[in-house]
């Protein structure tokens, strides 16, 4: 087993869970953390003797989102372009592993949280947790391909009212929409996580594999045709001046 920087993996038989924890900014995802868990994936993907997997960040929080105060200035076009598809990458790799995968979800997840959760199969969450997508009221675009999966779970409407409404939604709401599996006591999102996850693992490992591979291939049939420009669109749009504007009064509203 490899040495990871902020990842801990703990296997308990046919079961994984893997905590990421980068230890300050809420788990805010920056580069190094977004390739390693695209790694951590990906180390996943020839283990036949783990047949599921639970991803989860801390007890404060899955994750605060993308860290904004990461800049890549001077970096050539290429490079940027280059960036900015890591996360795409990272939920690829988790939407794509053999096993069936649950995300658990204490405090907060947001934005890109919120991507990375709904590329795995189920989530759970703390009773007391929230999701967030704030991108449009700070002057970008939501991307890591999270828009048709958002769709493919709630429908077009539901999508547009995360997307555009930029509200918190409440554990119980996420629930009811079917954003989340099963709900759980604060503190107790892994102990639900565990429960499915075993669940799975119970059942013929190949057969469940190819299952979820024939519901995934219907399910995201169109999802990179519909959204392989999202990183170039978020480029594009993120120094315009609405933009700006936008991230602006966030800035001061926070204050």
């Amino acid at each position: 087993m490899s040495d990871w920087k902020f990842t801990k993996i703990e296997e308990r038989g046919p079961v994984a869970v893997v905590r990421f924890d980068r230890g300050e900014a809420l788990n805010a995802f920056n580069e190094p953390l977004v390739r390693e868990l695209t790694d951590v994936a990906h180390s996943f993907y020839d283990r036949h003797d783990i047949h599921a997997v639970v991803l989860t960040g801390t007890t404060k929080a899955f994750s605060a989102g993308a860290d904004l105060k990461e800049r890549y200035g001077g970096a050539g076009f290429a490079a940027q372009r280059d960036r900015s598809q890591l996360g795409r990458r990272l939920c690829r790799a988790w939407e794509e592993m053999p096993q069936i995968t649950v995300a658990a979800i204490e405090g907060l997840a947001v934005g890109a949280g919120v991507a990375l959760a709904i590329s795995c199969d189920w989530r759970t969450m703390g009773r007391g947790a929230y999701l967030y997508v704030p991108e449009v009221k700070i002057g970008l675009t939501l991307q890591w391909q999270a828009i048709p999966r958002l769709i493919s779970l709630v429908g077009p409407a539901r999508a547009k009212r995360i997307i555009v409404l930029c509200e918190k939604m409440p554990a119980e709401q996420a629930f009811d929409w079917g954003l989340v599996d099963a709900l759980a006591d604060d503190g107790q999102a892994v102990t639900e996580a565990l429960k499915l996850a075993e669940a799975a693992a119970a059942m013929p490992p190949e057969i469940v594999t190819m299952s979820k591979q024939a519901v995934n291939a219907t399910a995201n049939a169109l999802l990179h045709a519909t959204s392989f420009m999202d990183s170039d669109v978020s480029l594009l749009v993120r120094d315009a001046e609405p933009a700006r504007r936008a991230r602006e009064a966030f800035a001061k509203g926070k204050k």
